[in-house]
């Protein structure tokens, strides 16, 4: 079942012979539960299409749809609750803020929208990353590899429906890297996560369920 549809997104900059189409006119649509990874080199358009599909920035044309609702229409104040409720995101950097304790960074976004926080599935999560014994840390305290799982933990805590990984290896040493890219599908097939990941490495790519490779803005290889 399709969980999310990108559809003509167009994203330009500057104008007339400076124009930079850092994203084509690039359509594809992504299967429920999907693992998808996008690769090209820097420059090649992947941080623009990850932000698009996120609602973290607006398209000059063309259209998003995750679980049947078009984002590109959407009022600021009604993306961002859209965005919180739908769409787990993993940055390179983590993300974290410092001055809250591991348990308190995982929960952030379902406190943000005023819900329960489910403790079980916490706790389940949580064990399946390997940092169960870190709730009272802060993130100061653990390794990049520690923080990264704790990033992909605080993603997923509020069940979304899409997960998007923008290079979450980028900062980590090959064999933390592998570690991850292992939990990241460990936690996508347990926790039926669909997940889209951009990176420039092909070996971490390859571990997808599907690569789509992306140049100059467009996609020039995986099917679409």
């Amino acid at each position: 079942m399709e969980i999310l549809k990108a559809i003509h997104l167009k994203k330009y900059y500057g104008n007339g012979e400076n124009t930079i189409k850092a994203v084509n006119d690039i359509s594809f649509s992504i299967e429920k539960g999907s693992f998808t990874a996008v690769v090209g080199i820097s420059g090649s358009g992947k941080t623009t299409l990850l932000n698009l599909i996120g609602g973290l920035d607006y398209a000059d044309d063309g259209e998003v749809v995750i679980g049947g609702q078009s984002i590109m229409h959407m009022g600021e104040e009604e993306l961002t609750i859209f965005r919180r409720r739908n769409i787990g995101f993993v940055f390179q950097n983590y993300n974290l803020i410092s001055v809250l304790n591991v348990y308190k960074n995982i929960t952030l976004p379902i406190r943000l929208d005023g819900n329960k926080v489910d403790e079980e599935y916490i706790r389940h999560i949580c064990k399946a990353l390997g940092i169960e014994g870190k709730m009272d840390c802060y993130p100061n305290q653990l390794s990049g590899g520690q923080q990264q799982r704790v990033a992909i933990a605080r993603a997923i805590a509020a069940k979304p429906a899409v997960l998007l990984a923008d290079e979450p290896t980028g900062n980590l040493d090959s064999k933390t890297s592998t570690e991850v890219m292992g939990l990241l599908r460990k936690t996508g097939k347990e926790f039926h996560q669909t997940i889209i990941m951009i990176t420039h490495n092909e070996a971490i790519a390859q571990l997808a369920d599907r690569v789509l490779h992306l140049e100059d803005g467009k996609i020039t290889g995986g099917k679409a």
